[in-house]
């Protein structure tokens, strides 16, 4: 067609030139748009016929599904590896990837190797905010979760992972329920039966009703997107399975109706019939609580290496006590038990928490007033001058012994954590030739060493100074009783004065002054200044020595003196 235009570019008139370059560009495009639709159309015949007839032109990637002696091209002749490999050991660097990126874009030239982004559809959505898929969590499938609020169309849960859950009024209960307060409690950790599974909504709908709880799971219908069924599957077998399953089910119903029947228990005789004492996880979703073994606490608290934090976890030995895990510092972790009391059921946190001889109402106070004041006392303790952090025990010791042999007069001492204990620091210190040390416990209200709190380290350390030993107090205070009895019984160095005895005191008496010319045992004591005469008092003086006291009656006070004159004249009569 160009070629005609130019051969007729002489003869014909501009606007006959005009039309027929029109023309011209129409059959050409027209041609090109049949000429690719053939070659692709045998293109996919091809592919079609060499792997299935279900050949996507989407789904089909040029880089990885065609295999390289397809493409019979003059790069795929081209040995990358090798060429790479020299390049390589001639000390250029790696170049492989670059190779190989700029044989792909001879072979397809501004084209983008990223796969087009897919809208996340509803069941993908749910799977990655909550973690639960259809073969975890489906209709008839029993759960536990915590009443987080009570509205007037029934009661909303948090089940494990923070998955939102509701119970509409009407499967609250089998009979007619005004108000979802009548049945449940906020705190209230309840087991229900999934009914429905709403992920456009990412909630979970939930019953309480017996009718709902007592049928068998082959009843309820089967999510899409599991497989069906194998045709050999053991029917007989499942039912069995089933039917002890709901005995089971049935003791539990009877717990959980005695427990919900007035509402929330008030008694601890109602809230101990829905216990059975057995070793289980527990219905919470706070973020600092695991329902993970020993082992799998502290590989997680290991891998994220954040000093200072704290993960609960349900204890394997008793069915009313957690394990704190505290990390410490890097790679130690402290394991501290917590007891709980006025428990509602086995898969509940306790109302209250014990640590030792302290009591808390809930986790978030336990963190809060317990291991938050021990990590601000642990970096007060690792700030201080005298702390060694990344220091082991012998190398503190050898820098005292150090610190020993270029002051002598001096008595050295340092700081490290101990290896023995873990949330223990260890005070080390030489006075003569070996070293010792001493261990300082850190606690909520401070440091913990000889029997006694200190709120800072600093009064630890002025503590330590008056007394390296670290007796305690009450062998100190014995020591310096025996001390003074010991002196108490032996003369004065300074008179002979006879020691006091243990009889009481009396009241003491007016007497002369003694004489000048009377002298002592010892050396001659300095006269004694003369007493002024006692004062004339009214009634008589205390009794002598050895009477058994004062009389009972007190004798009459002293009269008074005559009323003044006065100097003005007397008042006229009425």
């Amino acid at each position: 067609a160009i070629d005609a235009l130019e051969m007729d570019n002489d003869e014909a008139t501009s606007t006959g030139n005009d039309d027929k370059a029109i023309s011209a560009i129409k059959d050409i495009m027209e041609d090109s748009h049949n000429e690719v639709k053939r070659l692709f159309d045998a293109t996919k015949a091809e592919w079609e016929k060499t792997y299935s007839q279900n050949f996507t032109v989407d789904a089909w990637d040029p880089r990885v599904d065609p295999p390289p002696e397809s493409w019979r091209d003059k790069v795929e002749e081209l040995d990358l590896e090798t060429f790479a490999d020299m390049i390589e050991k001639d000390g250029k660097g790696k170049w492989l990837s670059h190779l190989t990126m700029i044989k792909w874009e001879f072979r397809l030239p501004f084209e983008d190797p990223r796969k087009p982004m897919e809208p996340l559809e509803k069941e993908k959505l749910f799977r990655m905010l909550t973690g639960e898929s259809d073969q975890t969590l489906c209709p008839g499938r029993e759960v536990t979760g915590k009443v987080a609020r009570i509205s007037d169309f029934g009661a909303h849960l948090k089940l494990e992972g923070d998955v939102p859950a509701f119970i509409p009024l009407r499967n609250l209960s089998d009979g007619h329920v005004e108000s979802a307060e009548d049945i449940v409690q906020i705190g209230q950790v309840v087991t229900a039966v999934v009914t429905e599974v709403k992920k456009s909504h990412m909630s979970v709908d939930l019953s309480l009703k017996d009718e709902d709880l007592k049928k068998s799971p082959s009843s309820w219908e089967r999510p899409a997107s599991l497989p069906p069924l194998d045709l050999n599957f053991d029917t007989i077998a499942s039912q069995q399975i089933e039917s002890d399953k709901s005995k089971e089910r049935d003791e539990r119903l009877a717990k959980m109706n005695a427990l919900l029947g007035t509402g929330k228990s008030s008694s601890k005789s109602n809230t101990a019939m829905g216990r059975t004492g057995k070793v289980t996880n527990r219905a919470c979703g706070h973020p600092a609580f695991r329902n993970k073994g020993l082992h799998e606490i502290e590989t997680e608290l290991k891998e994220t290496g954040l000093v200072g934090e704290a993960l609960i976890r349900p204890s394997k030995s008793n069915a009313d006590s957690l394990s704190l895990h505290w990390l410490v510092r890097e790679g130690v972790t402290k394991i501290i038990e917590i007891i709980e009391e006025d428990k509602d059921n086995d898969a509940s946190i306790g109302n209250t928490l014990k640590i030792k001889n302290e009591t808390f109402g809930s986790i978030d106070e336990l963190l809060a007033r317990y291991i938050a004041p021990m990590n601000d006392h642990v970096e007060s303790l690792i700030e201080h001058e005298k702390f060694r952090k990344d220091t082991s025990e012998k190398e503190v010791d050898n820098e005292l012994l150090q610190m020993r042999q270029k002051n002598p007069r001096r008595a050295a001492y340092l700081l490290c954590w101990n290896e023995k204990y873990a949330g223990y620091a260890s005070l080390r210190f030489i006075v003569n030739q070996t070293p010792r040390s001493h261990h300082v416990g850190i606690t909520p209200e401070g440091f913990f060493w000889c029997n006694s709190n200190f709120s800072d380290i600093n009064y630890l350390l002025n503590a330590f100074k008056k007394n390296p030993s670290g007796t305690s107090k009450s062998s100190n205070d014995e020591h310096s009783s025996k001390a003074s009895r010991n002196s108490s019984s032996r003369q004065s160095r300074w008179s002979s004065r006879a020691p006091s005895s243990s009889a009481p005191r009396q009241p003491p008496t007016w007497a002369p002054p003694p004489s000048h010319s009377s002298t002592s045992s010892g050396y001659s004591r300095p006269p004694q200044p003369s007493l002024p005469p006692p004062p004339q008092h009214a009634y008589p003086p205390p009794p002598p020595p050895g009477n058994s006291g004062w009389q009972q009656q007190r004798p009459p006070p002293p009269s008074l003196p005559p009323p003044p004159q006065n100097r003005y004249p007397p008042a006229p009569p009425q």
